[in-house]
């Protein structure tokens, strides 16, 4: 589904990512640990086509590392979805709207993308939050609004850089078994990144950075559905 080969990345002058060989299988739920600075976020960047580097990314048969600009950007609206620590919401729209918007970017209709994005509301237990604009919800509210908008388009790949660090703790494993619980019932290929105690559990494996390179990658032993339920 997703993989790399000598991957390498510099940003701001400095070596962010090195030699980095990494693969992710259809339906896989991966977790990237690793102290700040390991390079977790400049790979998850790399792996969706966001960052400029050197070696392969390829989604599928796709060269994702060949593709011009904006094939790339339609490669990321279409079949791509993406959380990150902050939940970067249009201050100006409602929940619904904020969610439905890369549906109505793609050319859905409105009644069919208002449909599809308060079902996903309901099913991440946020269906209050789809008449209210960002500024009148709590963080964690927001954050499952972004979680919702990430995941309405049906993308085949998700990209979360540490979703739930904002929160407080028990938002935080809420927000974070939300998100997995998700993926895994819809089959969306995940890669996670975020403290080793939180998402590890939740992944089917874990892979360990540290300055730029992976020291490590292991399987989860405790990826379970009832460690993932929506409402635990």
């Amino acid at each position: 589904m997703l993989w790399t080969r000598e991957l390498h990345c510099v940003r701001e002058g400095t070596t962010a990512l090195q030699d980095v060989e990494l693969s992710v299988a259809k339906g896989e739920i991966v977790a990237l640990t690793g102290p700040r600075g390991s390079g977790k976020t400049t790979l998850l960047g790399c792996l969706a086509g966001l960052l400029p580097h050197r070696g392969e990314v390829w989604f599928d048969d796709i060269p994702v590392h060949e593709l011009p600009a904006g094939v790339r950007d339609r490669l990321r609206r279409e079949r791509f979805g993406r959380v990150s620590d902050t939940p970067e919401l249009l201050p100006e729209l409602t929940g619904w709207e904020n969610v439905a918007l890369p549906l109505l970017l793609n050319g859905t209709g409105h009644r069919t993308a208002r449909r599809a994005a308060t079902e996903w509301l309901e099913r991440l237990d946020a269906g209050d939050c789809a008449r209210k604009r960002p500024a009148q919800l709590p963080r964690h509210r927001q954050q499952r609004v972004a979680i919702a908008r990430a995941l309405v388009h049906g993308p085949a790949v998700l990209f979360a850089d540490e979703p739930a660090a904002p929160l407080h703790q028990g938002d935080r494993v809420q927000a974070l078994r939300t998100l997995v619980a998700a993926a895994r019932s819809h089959t969306i290929t995940t890669v996670i990144s975020g403290r080793p105690d939180e998402v590890a559990p939740l992944a089917d494996r874990t892979v360990r950075l540290l300055d730029g390179r992976i020291t490590a990658i292991d399987d989860s032993a405790t990826a379970t559905g009832s460690a993932c339920s929506l409402s635990a």
